[in-house]
């Protein structure tokens, strides 16, 4: 049981020193090391789910999100129609975190490149920006992200 509890605490302290540094590198540079991951952190389940509701509601994020707006996992909120809108978790949903390999607000990355992965596949023909706003890792009691639809 102590070499177990070692282990785990060696994987651990890997884990946070990886995203300290990964913090250290440019925006860019994180944008491509967290996208293979938040690609299939995401494309079974939760784009499966998300595609599901966008073909209900006539391929309309407006119709989506004024549907499904609120539930345990997910908010959105319409800020602009057509255009703007406010997206999140009423906490922080990762694994990783919650398993105690990651606390670093700069894995937040890893959210945002799954939230334009979605996007990017609900609707390939538009661009589509996302600011991240505020994380439970970053000490916010929730995790929102701004996505901008042109």
């Amino acid at each position: 049981m102590i070499a177990e509890d070692y282990n785990l605490q060696q994987a651990q302290a890997f884990y946070r020193i990886l995203e300290e540094t990964i913090g250290k590198l440019p925006a860019d540079v994180r944008e491509k090391l967290y996208r293979p991951s938040a690609v299939n952190c995401v494309k079974d389940v939760v784009l499966t789910e998300l595609r599901r509701q966008f073909e209900e509601c006539g391929c309309d994020l407006d119709r989506q999100y004024a549907k499904y707006n609120r539930s345990e996992y997910f908010f959105a909120d319409i800020v602009e129609p057509g255009r703007v809108y406010e997206i999140g978790y009423p906490r922080c949903l990762c694994p990783q975190v919650e398993a105690g390999f990651v606390n670093a607000p700069t894995h937040c990355e890893c959210s945002r490149q799954s939230i334009l992965y979605v996007y990017g596949e609900l609707i390939p023909d538009k661009t589509v920006r996302v600011e991240t706003l505020r994380t439970v890792l970053a000490g916010d009691s929730e995790c929102r992200f701004r996505v901008t639809v042109e």
